[in-house]
C-alpha cells in the first residue's frame, strides 16, 4: 500500500510539474500582447484546466485519453515499480527542459519513462508497439495539424478584416483572446489531465488486480484536473518568452488565431483518444500565423532546435526510465 501512495503522490506530483511546465502554451500569447497580466493569465488558464474535467465526464462523457495512455504497456507486465520509475524518469526530465526553457512535451516524457521502465524490467514485448508508435507519430502530425488550422484561419481572418480599422481590429481581437486562450485551456487540461489519470488507474488496476480505466473512482480524474490548475497558476515564464517572442512576434489577432487553431486540433486528438502534446500543437500554431506574414517572420532556427528536443523526448525518457528501473530493483522493488 505504501508504494501505491508513494505512486499516486508522484503522479499528481507529475501533473502539477505538467501545468507549470505548460502554462507557457495557454498564455503566452495572452502575456506577450498584454491582454492579461502574467498573474491574471495563469488564473484564467487554471480556471479552464479544471472545467475541463465536466466537460470531458458530463459533456464527451469518458476519459478516452487515459485508456489510450494505460495501454502503452501490456497489462500483464505492469507492476508498481515501472510505474514509479516511468513517473521519475518524467519529472527528471520535465524539471531539466524547463530549467533549459525548452518547450518540451510532457505527454511524450511520461510515456517514454514509462515504457523504458516496462522494457528494462520485461522486455520490449512489455510494449504495445502500435500505441506507442500511433502516439509517436503525432510528434509531427501535431504541430502540423496545428500549422495548417492556424494558416488557414489566419487567411480567412485577414479577409474578413481587411476594410476593418486597424486599432479598431486590434481592440476586437484583444478581447476575443480572452476566449480562445480560455478554449486553448480547456483543451489543454482536458488532454493532459488524463495522461496522469491513466497512469493513477494502472497503478491501482495493478495493486488491487482488478478493475479497468473506464471504472476508477472519481477522486482520480478530479484530483488531477486540480493538480494540473494549480500547477498552471504558479507556472514558469522562462518558456513564455520561447513561445511568446523567439518562434515570431506575435499580435493580438495572430493569438487568436494560433489559440484557436491549437484548441480545434486539441479537440480533433480528443476524439480520436490520441495523447498528444499541447506544446506541439500551440507551437504549430504560432508557426502557422507567423508563416502567413512571410516565411521570414517565422524564426525557423529557432523551431529545428526544438523538434530535436522533441524527436528525443521519447527515447530519452525511455533510457531514464530503464535506468532509474534498474536502480530501483536494487533495492528489491521489483
Amino acid at each position: 500500500m505504501t508504494l501505491l501512495i508513494i505512486v499516486i503522490a508522484l503522479g499528481l506530483i507529475f501533473d502539477f510539474i505538467n501545468g507549470f511546465h505548460d502554462a507557457a502554451n495557454s498564455i503566452a500569447t495572452i502575456v506577450t500582447t498584454r491582454v492579461l497580466t502574467p498573474v491574471q493569465a495563469v488564473i484564467w488558464a487554471a480556471v479552464f484546466n479544471f472545467i475541463a474535467f465536466f466537460v470531458a465526464r458530463y459533456l464527451i462523457g469518458e476519459f478516452g485519453i487515459a485508456n489510450t495512455v494505460a495501454k502503452t504497456v501490456l497489462e500483464e507486465y505492469i507492476t508498481l515499480p515501472i510505474i514509479l520509475s516511468g513517473l521519475i524518469a518524467a519529472i527528471s526530465w520535465n524539471l531539466l527542459t524547463w530549467w533549459l526553457g525548452i518547450p518540451s512535451s510532457s505527454s511524450h516524457t511520461l510515456i517514454g519513462g514509462f515504457a523504458g521502465a516496462a522494457i528494462s524490467g520485461a522486455g520490449f514485448q512489455a510494449i504495445h508497439t502500435a500505441t506507442i508508435v500511433k502516439i509517436a507519430s503525432f510528434i509531427v502530425l501535431a504541430p502540423v495539424i496545428g500549422m495548417v488550422i492556424s494558416s488557414v484561419i489566419t487567411i480567412l481572418v485577414l479577409w474578413i478584416f481587411k476594410n476593418v480599422n486597424a486599432r479598431t481590429a486590434e481592440n476586437s481581437f484583444r478581447k476575443l483572446q480572452l476566449f480562445s486562450s480560455g478554449l486553448f485551456s480547456l483543451g489543454h487540461g482536458m488532454n493532459d489531465s488524463q495522461k496522469v489519470m491513466g497512469i493513477i488507474a494502472t497503478a491501482m488496476i495493478a495493486y488491487y488486480q482488478k478493475g479497468s480505466v473506464d471504472t476508477m473512482p472519481d477522486w482520480i480524474p478530479l484530483s488531477c484536473f486540480a493538480a494540473i490548475g494549480l500547477g498552471t497558476m504558479v507556472g514558469e515564464w522562462r518558456i513564455v518568452k520561447t513561445m511568446g517572442s523567439k518562434i515570431t512576434k506575435v499580435t493580438a489577432l495572430e493569438g487568436v488565431c494560433a489559440e484557436t487553431a491549437g484548441a480545434m486540433t486539441l479537440f480533433i486528438t480528443e476524439i480520436l483518444k490520441i495523447p498528444v502534446s499541447t506544446t506541439h500543437t500551440i507551437t504549430g500554431s504560432i508557426m502557422g500565423v507567423g508563416a502567413v506574414k512571410r516565411l521570414s517572420a517565422v524564426r525557423w532556427g529557432v523551431t529545428i532546435n526544438l523538434l530535436w528536443a522533441w524527436i528525443l523526448t521519447i527515447p530519452v525518457s525511455a533510457v531514464l526510465g530503464g535506468i532509474v528501473y534498474l536502480i530501483v530493483s536494487l533495492f528489491g522493488l521489483k
